[in-house]
């Protein structure tokens, strides 16, 4: 018999062993239409799941952060079962996230039709209001090969080959199959809300949030970011390398170096074309804000174009917005009593105004220098702007206007800086921004600030909800969006992550993020960190980079 503790419930029960994780819900008496699935002694686990060891339950909430991603995982998933009713040949493909949905393409040369994008819809609904049962299920990796392989999904077969696995978790709904990659909900009528949006040549499949999942938002269009999504989709398509697959190829072909080098060339050529933008507005532009999202790169994105500013003549002046920290005592409270160092109020905002008036004035002005150790403000340089400089200011709130609000709207050029992935795991799997942001925070932080993987995981959504609050509803006010990511780096990053991953304790909170973010790494053939330039975004995470931070 196994001993099952649900501690949210202070209650203990038993069962035998194989017994499927909703009998023991429907026991222990546990709202099932309110969870996603369940922590099974700290490894999230769908209520198909049997039970094999003394288990400790914790539930995810559907109303939750891991609760709608679950959401959003089980919607994906019955759209594609909808769409192989509905389109027949066709066939659709996740690209990215935007904004509270995802994007979908068909293959290229097709498109969709009005009409087929609202069987779809009507084919989803349909589904969802069959009530139908969502459950975990394994194949042998034959039996996996020879169906995805039946279902032309090569993407999927060759990350089974990658993977090497010979037990395969899969989805099942019906005669739909799909591979596993976290719990799904465990009957398709938990799912609300959704809506199919036409969008450029695809549509968006649309999604509540955590506040009601039974109510659709409003949609917020995001043109500027789905703009660079789209030009480095096609770039990706272009040099043929469009999923991890197609990377896992080079770095078995050993020809893994010139893609870095390509890699590496793409992006200096998009600062080179940000640079020149500049220089079209010389005459008007005196201060360049770069924001972006914790890890998104933006210390070095703001060097590498200083570098090209100087070499068309301009010289920057970089400004740090750290600087202009107030003592914690003046900041706004947060919900738990705490400073808010991360809300614009806890920077000495009209002090920053009256200097950069005054050098826009001709004046000689005397930087602040914060202390963080102290916790005060001290004289740093002294600087005077000329025809050739302009102000390099780098922070969380550059995109927000309330920070320069004294400062001319054509005197200002902003830059947002994100890390926008444009691989695929498979045909229906993405390579998602947050999962490559946070890999970047876990190998910078053990590097460099010698913080555990479990630490930061600890921190990572309140990280997220400052970028929410602080960044991301700023990011369609940009002058420019420049996209750090590098297709190669989640391989050079496993080779730092892994294990740092694997010290995460079973019996920690943050087990469950660890093992699937070790799970998702397993997709990527590792590349050996010395081929990574010394100029490099990625350098800023993993070390030994020429610049200085």
């Amino acid at each position: 018999m196994i001993t099952v503790s649900f501690p949210q419930g202070n209650t203990k029960t038993s069962c035998a062993f194989g017994t499927e994780l909703s009998s023991v819900v429907k026991e222990l008496g546990i709202a099932e239409d309110l969870c996603a699935a369940f922590y099974v002694n700290n490894k999230a686990r769908p209520l198909s799941a049997r039970l094999s060891l003394n288990t400790i339950l914790r539930t995810i909430p559907i109303a939750s952060k891991d609760g709608m991603q679950i959401y959003r995982q089980t919607l994906s998933y019955l759209l594609i079962k909808a769409s192989e009713k509905v389109l027949h040949d066709k066939k659709i493909y996740m690209g990215h996230s935007l904004g509270n949905a995802y994007y979908y393409a068909v293959s290229r040369g097709s498109t969709l039709t009005q009409d087929e994008i609202s069987a779809m819809s009507a084919e989803l609904q349909r589904l969802i209001n069959a009530d139908l049962p969502i459950t975990l299920k394994f194949m042998t990796f034959d039996e996996a090969t020879e169906y995805f392989t039946s279902v032309d999904q090569t993407k999927t077969v060759r990350l089974l080959n990658q993977r090497c696995r010979w037990k395969i978790p899969v989805n099942k709904c019906e005669d739909f199959i799909d591979m596993y990659t976290r719990p799904l909900l465990a009957r398709t009528s938990l799912l609300k809300a959704f809506e199919l949006h036409p969008y450029h040549e695809g549509f968006l499949l649309r999604f509540p949030d955590s506040s009601d999942i039974t109510k659709m938002p409003p949609f917020q269009d995001s043109p500027k970011i789905f703009s660079v999504y789209y030009e480095y989709k096609n770039w990706g398509r272009i040099v043929g390398v469009y999923s991890v697959s197609k990377l896992n190829a080079m770095v078995k072909n050993k020809t893994i170096r010139d893609f870095i080098r390509i890699n590496e060339a793409y992006q200096n050529k998009k600062l080179a074309d940000i640079a020149e933008k500049i220089l079209q507005k010389k005459d008007k532009i005196k201060l360049v804000l770069i924001a972006g999202p914790s890890s998104s790169g933006k210390t070095t994105t703001a060097k590498r174009l200083t570098i090209q500013l100087k070499m068309l003549g301009i010289n920057p002046i970089a400004i740090s917005l750290d600087d202009y920290y107030q003592h914690p005592d003046k900041a706004p409270k947060d919900e738990n009593g705490m400073p808010d160092l991360e809300c614009l109020e806890a920077l000495d905002v009209p002090y920053l105004n009256n200097q950069l008036l005054a050098l826009f004035e001709g004046q000689k002005v005397t930087l602040p220098s914060y202390d963080f150790k102290t916790t005060t403000r001290k004289e740093g340089a002294t600087i005077q702007i000329g025809a050739n400089n302009v102000l390099l200011v780098e922070g969380i709130h550059g995109l927000n206007d309330a920070l320069t609000s004294q400062i001319s709207h054509d005197s200002k050029f902003k830059i947002y800086v994100s890390a926008l992935t444009q691989l695929n795991i498979d045909e229906h799997i993405r390579v998602s921004t947050t999962d490559n942001r946070l890999l970047r925070r876990l190998v910078r932080d053990y590097n460099f600030r010698g913080t555990s993987a479990e630490k930061t995981i600890s921190m990572w959504d309140s990280v997220q909800s400052g970028a929410e609050k602080h960044i991301f509803k700023f990011q369609n006010t940009t002058d420019e969006v420049f996209n750090s990511a590098l297709d190669y780096e989640i391989s050079v990053l496993r080779f730092y992550a892994e294990p740092l991953l694997r010290g995460v304790l079973p019996n920690t909170a943050q087990f469950a993020e660890a093992e699937r973010l070790l799970d998702f790494l397993e997709n990527f053939s590792p590349i050996a960190p010395q081929y990574v330039p010394t100029q490099s975004i990625l350098r800023e995470f993993i070390g030994e980079s020429e610049f200085k931070y």
